[in-house]
């Protein structure tokens, strides 16, 4: 369905991941007409290289040439843990590295990831952003929309897709089941590139999932901005 007809959005949001997926996901998306949002960042990816690398270069650009949205999701996807009485914000890695951000250097860790994606595309991202792991702190926030950002972009109970969770416990056709029955119009959906420690791949349901959604009568756009 095209997006200017489109009155029952859903708003399928991608985060980078390991992008061992990414290029099953476009073809998907591609095939059925959707426009999602990416939330990229700099992480390895399954080629021993990163997400931003000139070797994504053609990925990136085909993205943008069909038509998607793209926004920060931060440069090295650490996480923001709290707010600090000294004015700063604390940031952890996934190892516990640790760091105090300031404002200007909060700014930086979303900005460079636009900088980089438009020396690899041309293309702008928007203001839109996503902390790691969906926490963000007050002064994160406060920080991020005075350097020109909007309010970090979460995503709904529902449109959490298990894309994460172990293939074990939580196997595609109960996931899928689990969207199809509760994803409601206006929900925001969230789903990685690509994730190394889950056996069996969402994206092996991402079409049905799609078409799923699209039988009921919702369709996909790209999230708005303010």
């Amino acid at each position: 369905m095209a997006e200017e007809t489109c009155t029952n959005p859903v708003y399928l949001t991608l985060d980078s991941g390991n992008m061992v997926s990414a290029e099953k996901i476009a073809g998907i998306l591609q095939r059925h007409h959707v426009l999602a949002t990416f939330f990229v960042t700099n992480k390895p990816t399954y080629r021993g290289d990163h997400t931003l690398d000139d070797s994504w270069r053609d990925y990136w650009l085909a993205r943008v040439k069909e038509g998607h949205q793209f926004a920060s999701h931060t440069w090295r996807h650490w996480y923001f843990r709290r707010d600090l009485n000294d004015g700063t914000v604390l940031y952890v890695s996934p190892t516990g590295s640790q760091e105090h951000l300031t404002e200007p250097a909060l700014c930086q860790e979303l900005s460079r990831i636009n900088e980089r994606f438009y020396t690899l595309t041309h293309h702008s991202m928007s203001h839109l952003w996503r902390a790691p792991g969906g926490h963000v702190t007050e002064r994160t926030n406060q920080f991020a929309q005075r350097c020109g950002y909007s309010q970090a972009v979460g995503w709904s109970a529902a449109g959490f897709l298990g894309d994460e969770l172990s293939s074990e416990r939580y196997p595609n056709r109960v996931l899928l089941k689990r969207a199809l029955t509760h994803i409601h119009a206006g929900d925001i959906l969230m789903m990685h590139l690509g994730i190394q420690s889950r056996h069996d791949p969402f994206v092996n349901v991402l079409e049905p999932l799609i078409v799923g959604l699209q039988q009921k009568g919702l369709c996909f756009k790209p999230l708005p901005t303010p």
